[in-house]
C-alpha cells in the first residue's frame, strides 16, 4: 500500500469515528428515543443529498413507485415532477392523463398536497401522496409563474396505463408520439411505421417523431427507437468515472422508413432517453430537430437492490451523443427553434431544466458549465399571438409547423425528381 493510500484510509477511519460518536450521542441523549433504523436512514439520505439530484435511497414504497413508473401502469395523476430547493415542480404532464385534463402545465410549482405543505417533504414522499387508489381524489395547490393567485385543483386519480406510442396521419405526414420510454417502445414505433404505411398504401411524405414532454425511461428502448431510423452507426455511449469505463451502443442495419425525411420535436420537458434519440438522429443528420432546447439530463443511474424491497439509485455515468457531446445540463439544441405559439402562457412560464437543479452534474468532470444567455431577439416568423393562432384553427403550433415543413420539403423533392426526369 502506498503512503498516500494509507493516509487516505486513516482519514476515512477518522471521519467514520466522528460519525459513530455523533450516532451514539444522538441515540443516548436525544430528547426522545429514536430507533437506530431512523437514524441510519437519515444518515444515508444526508450522504446521498450531497451528490447530484438523481441519486437517492429508495424505501420499499419508493422502490415500488419507481418500478410502476417504468412499467407504465400505476394509479395516480400522470405527471413527471422533480424537486428544487424543497419545492416540487412539474417537468411535464403526460398527455391524456388526469393532470393533463385538469390543466397542469410544465413549470408549475406544487406547494400543497391534500392541504399539507410540500416544503420539507422528500420528492418520493410527495410522489407517494399524489399516487393512490384509482377513483379517489387528491387536492393540489399550484403556483404558476405569471399568475398572482394560487390555483386550487381537485384531480381524480386514474390508472396511468400509458400507451407509450401513438400514431396518426395528417396531410400525408406520419406522426409518431412517444410519451415515455417504457418497454416495448422500440417495437411500438416499428409497428406505428407499418400502420402508417398500410393506411396510406406506402410511405408518407415524411415522419414526425414527437418527443415533447417525454421525461425519458429505459436506455435500451431509446437505442431501439433510434435504430428504427438509422442504417448503422453509434447511437450513444456511456462513460463512467474511469477513462476505460466506456460502453457504446450501435444501430443495426435497416432503416424502416427507407430514408424518408424525419423531424424530431422536443421541448424543455424532453429528457434523458428522449435526448438520446434526438441527439443520435441529429448527429447522424438523419433528422431535423425542431422545437425548444431539451431538459439536459445526460446522466445514467444504476439501481442496486440493498434489501428485499429497498434499493440505491446512484448516478454512475454520463452519456454522450455519437459526436462525443454530453447533453448534461446543456440539453439538445434544436436545428430550428420553434416556440409553442398556441400556448397563451408561454412567455410567463418558467422552464426549469437540469442546469437549474442544485448540485447538478456538469457536462464533463472538471469542466464548469458554460453560461449561455438566451437570445431574446424576436423572430419575425413567429410574431403571432396565441389568440391569432387559435383563430386560424391551429391547436398545436409546433406540430403544425413541422407538418407544413415536411409538406414543403416533399414538394421540393417531387419538383427535383421531375426536373431530373426532364433532363
Amino acid at each position: 500500500m502506498s503512503a498516500s493510500a494509507g493516509a487516505q484510509d486513516a482519514k476515512t477511519y477518522e471521519e467514520l469515528e466522528k460519525f459513530m460518536a455523533v450516532f451514539q450521542r444522538v441515540r443516548e441523549n436525544y430528547v426522545e428515543e429514536v430507533d437506530d433504523e431512523t437514524l441510519i436512514r437519515g444518515a444515508i439520505d444526508g450522504m446521498l443529498s450531497s451528490l447530484d439530484p438523481h441519486s437517492a435511497y429508495l424505501t420499499a414504497t419508493d422502490f415500488q413507485n419507481m418500478r410502476q413508473t417504468t412499467d407504465g401502469n400505476y394509479g395516480g395523476l400522470g405527471i413527471s415532477v422533480n424537486m428544487q430547493q424543497g419545492v416540487v415542480y412539474v417537468v411535464s404532464p403526460t398527455e391524456g392523463t388526469p393532470a393533463d385534463a385538469a390543466g397542469v402545465k410544465a413549470g408549475d410549482f406544487i406547494t400543497q398536497i391534500n392541504d399539507e405543505l410540500v416544503f420539507g417533504m422528500t420528492l418520493d414522499e410527495a410522489i407517494s401522496m399524489m399516487r393512490g387508489r384509482p377513483g379517489t381524489d387528491v387536492d393540489i395547490t399550484i403556483i404558476r409563474p405569471g399568475r398572482q393567485e394560487p390555483i386550487e385543483l381537485t384531480i381524480t386519480r386514474a390508472i396511468i396505463d400509458l400507451k407509450p406510442v401513438q400514431w396518426s396521419v395528417e396531410d400525408n405526414v406520419g406522426i409518431i408520439n412517444i410519451n415515455q420510454f417504457s418497454s416495448p417502445v422500440g417495437e411500438g414505433v416499428a409497428d406505428a411505421i407499418r400502420s402508417i404505411k398500410a393506411e396510406l398504401g406506402g410511405h408518407p411524405a415524411g415522419y414526425i417523431l414527437d418527443l415533447r414532454r417525454n421525461p425519458g425511461g429505459l436506455l435500451d428502448q431509446a437505442v431501439e427507437v433510434s435504430d428504427v431510423f438509422l442504417e448503422r452507426g453509434e447511437v450513444v455511449s456511456e462513460r463512467g468515472r474511469d477513462k476505460g469505463d466506456i460502453q457504446r451502443f450501435y444501430a443495426t442495419d435497416g432503416d424502416l422508413t427507407e430514408g424518408r425525411p424525419v423531424i424530431v420535436l422536443i421541448d424543455a420537458g424532453s429528457a434523458s432517453a428522449s435526448e438520446i434519440v434526438a441527439g443520435a438522429l441529429q448527429d447522424h443528420r438523419r433528422a431535423v430537430v425542431m422545437g425548444e432546447t431539451s431538459f439536459g439530463k445526460g446522466s445514467v443511474q444504476t439501481v442496486v437492490q440493498t434489501g428485499e424491497m429497498t434499493a440505491l439509485r446512484l448516478t454512475t455515468a454520463r452519456y454522450y451523443t455519437p459526436s462525443g457531446k454530453s447533453v448534461q445540463a446543456g440539453g439538445i439544441e434544436p436545428d430550428i427553434i420553434v416556440p409553442q405559439l398556441s400556448d397563451p402562457d408561454r412567455l410567463n412560464r418558467v422552464r426549469l431544466r437540469e442546469a437549474d437543479l442544485r448540485r447538478h452534474l456538469v457536462a464533463q468532470a472538471g469542466v464548469e458549465d458554460e453560461v449561455l444567455e438566451e437570445d431574446k431577439t424576436p423572430d419575425p416568423r413567429f410574431s403571432q399571438t396565441a389568440e391569432e393562432i387559435a383563430e386560424a384553427g391551429i391547436e398545436d403550433f409546433q406540430l403544425h409547423y413541422a407538418v407544413e415543413t415536411l409538406g414543403r420539403l416533399s414538394q421540393t423533392r417531387a419538383g427535383n425528381r421531375i426536373a431530373a426526369t426532364l433532363d
